[in-house]
């Protein structure tokens, strides 16, 4: 969607901005297309931001302050194994871009799109969700650098991570948050992964955990 596109429907602001690492494809096998049209049959404005340039807060910005939250996802494949082969060489194209064109989303795509959210508009809630930060949503082995990193929420500062299928809950939280609601009361939902305050803390000055190599 573009700004043009949200002032001729008459919008003069959206409930939920979905970026998305992976270009825009109006089909169910994609979760913003998906996602965005469950919220919009249940009645909220949503905006769609595809491959945006996350070198600036700027894209984040194009369609104004969102009333509920950011919905963030690194695309349909973790970001990581979409520029990378298992020898650790970067692949040659991107299935998920125009072109098959590399380079237009970053490594660990979560965490700088949560970031950026957080600059953009400080203070509205951010969300994170699909296949990246479903499996980083705990402690994990971490391939691409051989150690162990924490959630990546706590890498990316988001306030939430929704894991598994999201039709059923993202609804119910914009539901909440449209109420009135914080995000911590909506804590209890199902799928629904979070860091606690003291985990946060204690984890804040380190990122990753090597592992020690077995001896052969």
């Amino acid at each position: 969607m573009t700004r043009a596109e949200m002032d001729a429907r008459g919008w003069d602001a959206v409930d939920v901005v979905f970026v998305s690492g992976d270009a825009y494809i109006d089909h169910y096998s994609f979760a913003a297309a998906l996602l965005g049209r469950v919220l919009s049959d249940a009645g909220f404005r949503v905006a769609i931001l595809s491959q945006p340039d996350w070198r600036s807060a700027e894209p984040w910005r194009r369609f104004g302050r969102p009333r509920l939250f950011f919905a963030i996802s690194a695309g349909n494949m973790d970001s990581m194994i979409n520029h990378y082969t298992a020898n650790k060489k970067v692949r040659n194209d991107d299935a998920y871009s125009p072109g098959g064109k590399i380079g237009l989303r970053p490594d660990r795509a979560t965490i700088p799109y949560c970031q950026r959210a957080r600059e953009a508009y400080p203070g509205v809630p951010v969300i994170a969700g699909g296949v990246e930060a479903s499996l980083r949503r705990l402690a994990h082995y971490d391939y691409w650098s051989d150690s162990v990193r924490p959630s990546v929420l706590l890498d990316s500062k988001a306030d939430l991570v929704a894991y598994g299928m999201g039709e059923e809950s993202i609804v119910e939280i914009a539901k909440r948050l449209q109420a009135g609601k914080s995000v911590k009361e909506c804590r209890d939902l199902r799928g629904w992964h979070r860091s606690s305050e003291q985990a946060s803390s204690r984890l804040a000055a380190r990122t990753s955990y090597n592992c020690p190599r077995s001896r052969r």
